[in-house]
């Protein structure tokens, strides 16, 4: 299946009650999402409640600027509603003793000083646009990903 991805990651760790209402709102919206007046073949992921993962089957329709524009707002009003960041760029979500952990790119440096992250852990790359890439490429030793450029400082 040829699913088209976007992926964000949520600055901040969510109550279970937030969560419940944050995987509610994003039903009803992959419900209602249309492109020129037709139903996408949507869904959601909320990967370890700290990396949300809108897909469209762009076998059946493609998602276009319009409904694309659409998800952008209803993101902005997810980050509105539990007052967190989801379009910061500048946010890397990484793997550490089983959980997901989201700090600000400017805290790399540190955190591989004082070695609470090492070269080989894992990061995302929420940069990825199919889901075929989900299994292959999401996951990556922090040495294979741009943040390599902090192991030689």
């Amino acid at each position: 299946m040829n699913e088209r991805v976007w992926i964000y990651t949520i600055s901040k760790e969510l109550s279970p009650e937030q969560v419940l209402q944050l995987k509610t709102r994003c039903e009803h919206f992959v419900e209602g999402w249309t492109a020129h007046d037709v139903s996408l073949d949507a869904s959601f992921d909320l990967y370890e409640n700290r990396l949300l993962v809108f897909k469209v089957n762009e076998n059946k329709y493609n998602a276009s600027g319009c409904s694309i524009d659409k998800q952008l707002r209803f993101v902005k009003e997810l980050e509105q509603e539990f007052s967190v960041e989801l379009l910061n760029r500048l946010m890397v979500a990484y793997e550490h003793a089983g959980r997901v952990e989201v700090v600000k790119v400017s805290q790399i440096k540190d955190l591989l000083a004082s070695k609470k992250i090492t070269e080989d852990t894992l990061v995302f790359d929420n940069t990825i646009t199919q889901s075929s890439e989900l299994n292959t490429r999401w996951k990556q030793p922090l040495k294979s990903t741009w943040l390599n450029k902090y192991l030689t400082v």
